[in-house]
């Protein structure tokens, strides 16, 4: 477990392994803890480095606006402090968003980009995308963190073998920092990046779950725009796929670094 400052704010982050450096982002109310599945897996052939956000997990959460921009200028700083020079990228949920940005904004910080239910911008365009962002805006001031946690764990981990990772989602999503988590949620609507895929050349998958809250489609839509990019769609997973889906996940990003780092050596 170690810290490091940028812009007056302590930001955590976890090392492992050893080898090419490969960063973890984790989405909307996560943490570190939520790439538990992974940690064994890549650290073995990486070295893996894990953070948490700006207002999430053992980060400070400072009481101020937060945007997508400002998550990604915090993992540039995490890059520069630890030295890593250009990094493999995995970004999940609104950590993909991050991740994104950086690669559009310094694309030379990048040796590849994954991106996991994801999307390049969120943005509010119809009576209907008012309305849902209106509801669930409203929703999550008026109802308790554990109470979204639950109703989470139930959407996304719905077998009745998965009873501990609902229980546990309701367990971690209650520890958030309720006013970090919707200054977090803030960040999101609106944000978008999507007219500067063409910048992203370097090599990039996106993993997409069957069963996500956006479409295959919207995935493939956008995979079209990406000049290197491919996309796999896990089958039988939800939007937590490192979750539900450890070993296929797992699996598909080693086979995605592996034919990467392949390619570059022989460049």
């Amino acid at each position: 477990m170690a810290y490091f400052e940028h812009e007056g704010c302590n930001l955590h982050y976890e090392e492992y392994g050893h080898g090419t450096p490969l960063v973890l982002v984790h989405g909307l109310g996560s943490s570190t803890r939520d790439w538990e599945k992974q940690i064994a897996a890549l650290s073995a052939r990486y070295r893996l480095i894990v953070m948490d956000v700006r207002g999430h997990g053992r980060s400070d959460k400072p009481r101020e606006r937060y945007s997508i921009k400002g998550f990604s200028t915090d993992l540039s700083a995490l890059i520069d402090h630890l030295d890593l020079g250009p990094v493999h990228l995995v970004g999940w949920s609104m950590g993909g968003m991050i991740c994104f940005q950086l690669a559009v904004d310094e694309p030379e910080r990048v040796r590849s980009l994954c991106i996991v239910n994801s999307a390049p911008e969120v943005k509010v365009r119809t009576p209907d995308d008012c309305w849902q962002w209106f509801k669930r805006w409203s929703l999550m001031r008026l109802l308790s963190l554990e109470t979204i946690g639950k109703a989470l764990g139930a959407k996304l981990f719905p077998k009745p073998e998965q009873t501990e990772l609902r229980l546990e989602m309701a367990r971690r999503w209650a520890k958030n920092d309720k006013r970090a988590y919707l200054a977090s949620f803030d960040a999101i609507v609106g944000w978008g990046v999507q007219e500067r895929l063409s910048q992203v050349a370097c090599p990039t998958l996106v993993i997409c779950a069957d069963h996500d809250y956006t479409p295959v489609a919207l995935k493939e839509a956008y995979v079209k725009r990406l000049p290197n990019a491919h996309l796999v769609v896990i089958a039988d997973s939800r939007h937590a796929t490192p979750l539900d889906q450890p070993e296929r996940f797992n699996q598909t990003l080693l086979d995605f670094l592996t034919a990467t780092d392949s390619t570059t050596q022989d460049l």
